[in-house]
Parts: C-alpha cells; sequence; structure tokens
C-alpha cells in the first residue's frame, strides 16, 4: 500500500511496529558491542529506552482513540519506506559504522513523523506524532553528543583500536593465511604440470584442481580450529569462509593465464600474477601485522621461490 493512503490508526499501528523494530535492533547492538565496546553498548542501551517510550505513548494513544486491538502493519508493507537492515545481516559492522546505521534510522524515524503529521487531522494525533518528530530530531543531537563526549574521553579512540585488533584477529588473520597458502603452496604443481607437459590446457586442471581443494581444506581447517569463544577470533564459519576464498582466490590468480593457448603467454603473465600475488601478501603484513615491507617481502619472495623452483625441478626432470 502506498504511504498516502494509509488512514489515522494504520498510522499510529505503523509507528507503534517501527519504534518495536528499532528499539529491538539497538538492543541487539548493544548485547552485540557490550563486551568489548562498552562506550558503544551504553549509547545504543540509551537508544533503546527512548524508543521503548516513544512505543509507549504510542500505545496509550491508540488504544485511547481506537481501542483495544492494534493492526501489524510493517515498513515493508508501505512502498517508499526505507527498511533498516536487521541487526543479524550488519553483525559484523565495527561500531562506528553501526553508530552511523542508527543515526540513517533515526533520520528515517524523524521524516516519517514529519510526513505523517501532515497526513492526520485528529489534534491529539498531530500533537503527539510532531512531538515524536522534534524528540527523534534531538535524538539525532544527543547520539553525537555521546560521541563526542565519548571521543574526548578516549573512549571512543580505545574501541577504534579495539576495533581494528579484532578485525585483524577475525578477518585480516584468516584471510592473510588462506592467501598465502593459495598463493605459494599452489606454485609447486602448477609448474610442474606446466614444465612436465608444455600443455597449457592440462596445466589449468591442475592448478584448478589445486586451488579449489586448497581453498576447501584450508576453510575446514581454519573453521575446526578454534570455536572463538576464548581466543575472540570470532564465529568460526566466517572465519573458516574467508580463508577458504581466499586460499582458492590465491591459487586461481596464477591458474588463469593457463587458458591462454600458447605456453609461453602463459607462462609469462603467469609469473607476472605471482609477482603481484607476492606483493600484496608483502603490503597486507606490512599494514595490519607490523612487519617491515622489505622484510615481509623478502621472507614472502624466498618462500615462494623455493616452492617455484621445487616445482621446477619435479616438471623438469
Amino acid at each position: 500500500m502506498r504511504f498516502s493512503e494509509l488512514n489515522e490508526s494504520q498510522i499510529l499501528a505503523l509507528a507503534i511496529t517501527a519504534e518495536e523494530e528499532d528499539g529491538r535492533i539497538f538492543r541487539d547492538f548493544a548485547q552485540q558491542y557490550r563486551k568489548d565496546f562498552p562506550a558503544t553498548a551504553t549509547l545504543f542501551d540509551n537508544m533503546a529506552d527512548e524508543e521503548s517510550g516513544h512505543r509507549h505513548r504510542l500505545i496509550e494513544l491508540y488504544q485511547k482513540k481506537f481501542g483495544e486491538h492494534i493492526p501489524l502493519v510493517r515498513r515493508q508493507d508501505v512502498q517508499g519506506f526505507m527498511v533498516p537492515r536487521t541487526s543479524m545481516l550488519i553483525h559484523a559492522l565495527r561500531p562506528e559504522k553501526a553508530r552511523e546505521q542508527a543515526s540513517i534510522m533515526e533520520l528515517g524515524a524523524r521524516r516519517f513523523y514529519e510526513a505523517a503529521v501532515l497526513q492526520c487531522k485528529d489534534a491529539s494525533v498531530r500533537k503527539l506524532l510532531g512531538d515524536l518528530a522534534m524528540e527523534e530530531q534531538r535524538h539525532e543531537t544527543v547520539a553525537q553528543k555521546i560521541n563526542e563526549q565519548q571521543a574526548a574521553d578516549g573512549e571512543v579512540s580505545i574501541e577504534e583500536d579495539m576495533g581494528r585488533r579484532l578485525f585483524v584477529l577475525r578477518i585480516v588473520q584468516p584471510g592473510l593465511a588462506g592467501l598465502m597458502d593459495g598463493s605459494v603452496s599452489t606454485l609447486a604443481p602448477l609448474f610442474a604440470a606446466a614444465f612436465a607437459t608444455a600443455n597449457t590446457a592440462e596445466t589449468f586442471k591442475v592448478g584448478l584442481a589445486a586451488s579449489v581443494g586448497a581453498g576447501i581444506s584450508m576453510g575446514f581447517a581454519e573453521a575446526l580450529s578454534d570455536d572463538g569463544k576464548l581466543s575472540g577470533r570470532g564465529t568460526p564459519w566466517i572465519r573458516g569462509a574467508v580463508c577458504g576464498l581466499m586460499t582458492a582466490l590465491g591459487g586461481l590468480g596464477h591458474t588463469l593465464p593457463f587458458l591462454f593457448p600458447d605456453f609461453h603467454l602463459a607462462m609469462t603473465v603467469a609469473m607476472v600474477v605471482v609477482v603481484f600475488e607476492l606483493t600484496i601478501i608483502s603490503l597486507i603484513r606490512w599494514k595490519y601485522m607490523d612487519t617491515p615491507f622489505l622484510s615481509a617481502a623478502f621472507q614472502v619472495i624466498v618462500g615462494g621461490l623455493l616452492v617455484f623452483l621445487a616445482g621446477w625441478f619435479i616438471g623438469a626432470s
């Protein structure tokens, strides 16, 4: 249905449902961040309390005007409404991104109440909706002030540092391990097949099998190695998926050139891709692992060179 088609009872019912959903999302956020980001959790607790107060006032007015039964009218039932992503879908967001999402939700709520005021005729309904629009606008300001106060107290800085460390622990480390394994370990079977057969199609099949197999193996190994409860490394299946995907991509990068029918061209492009992959690995280690770039590059290149020579020796013998 269209928003312009809603009557006053439906507008109030929609407002009640929206406040319930927003409050539940804020509570979920607070619970999600309570352990590692207490300042952000406090902010979301306060916002959830405000939404609960709004809901109670809306329900009281609805009961007074239209009785006890409140029909279920949701935002997704009304054309043109922005439906917020649920906390489950944005579980992996860092605190600053979650705060941005909350600001967008508050802005959407304010615009809804402003539009609803213009559509309603009952004085008491218009008054409440107008009051809530002003309060939503104040919420945006209050949330900003809370963020500024927490930043001044150093709480946001601490949380940002913690967020970066958790991102490295839960995403970068398993991804880097997978990329290194895929980029380096698949060199030996790929180039052994290349030098042994001088056939790009057969080499591609070997590289594809090695990449996919390594991705599956590394994904399961990472997911089953740690449930994340004690180490704080996060959900096992997410780490496993990241590690497995990056492993497969690392191997496929220098496998795809063997789709070229010309063997020498395929070898040249594959070697260029290998150099690019090793450079990317070195940059990631330099940026996130505090490893000097030259040291990281030397370690990675030596390892890659040894594996490449092993493949060359086996394939040429």
